[in-house]
């Protein structure tokens, strides 16, 4: 069994002639067995500041259909939850990550300790959304989804952060 959530920031970006700079995206995911079998069930939100043309754009891109690394995952899930519009707040505090979408999400992230301190401890896994570089990680208090049937508490639990830079 899987469980996850995830949150993207789009710093800068666009999908064909659309502009996505600054809009967000936060999708959960529940996969029963193992991942690699497949029967996910997907649930996002999309930035609710994202006009028609970028929510449909960022619903391409994320939902596997612009092609690209999310097209690889399209057909691991099974039930598609919903997509939806929400507020999503995004922020990088020091070395922490967190994204809330109230009353659903609540996820923050933040490096695992190293010597010295202030490092980060990272892989080049290959993984499809970073593989270049994956920032390990703990999740921090209070990291919780309730949405849609799933619901769990990832608090200390692993996380990961990257920047990313994809294209199709």
């Amino acid at each position: 069994m899987c469980e996850v959530a995830i949150a993207f920031h789009g710093a800068q970006g666009h999908h064909d002639d659309v502009p996505l700079d600054g809009l967000d995206v936060a999708a959960a995911g529940h996969a029963p067995g193992p991942v690699a079998d497949g029967d996910w069930a997907l649930a996002a939100s999309i930035d609710e500041r994202a006009d028609d043309r970028q929510a449909a754009a960022l619903e391409a891109v994320f939902g596997g259909a612009a092609g690209g690394p999310m097209a690889a995952f399209a057909p691991l899930v099974g039930r598609h939850l919903g997509v939806r519009k929400a507020p999503i707040r995004y922020a990088v505090e020091g070395r922490t990550r967190s994204a809330e979408t109230p009353g659903i999400l609540r996820r923050a992230v933040a490096p695992l300790p190293t010597l010295p301190e202030g490092g980060e401890i990272g892989t080049s896994a290959g993984h499809p959304f970073a593989p270049n570089r994956l920032a390990l990680a703990a999740g921090g208090p209070d990291s919780r989804y309730d949405d849609h049937g799933l619901r769990w508490d990832h608090s200390g639990r692993n996380g990961h952060y990257a920047p990313i830079r994809w294209s199709a």
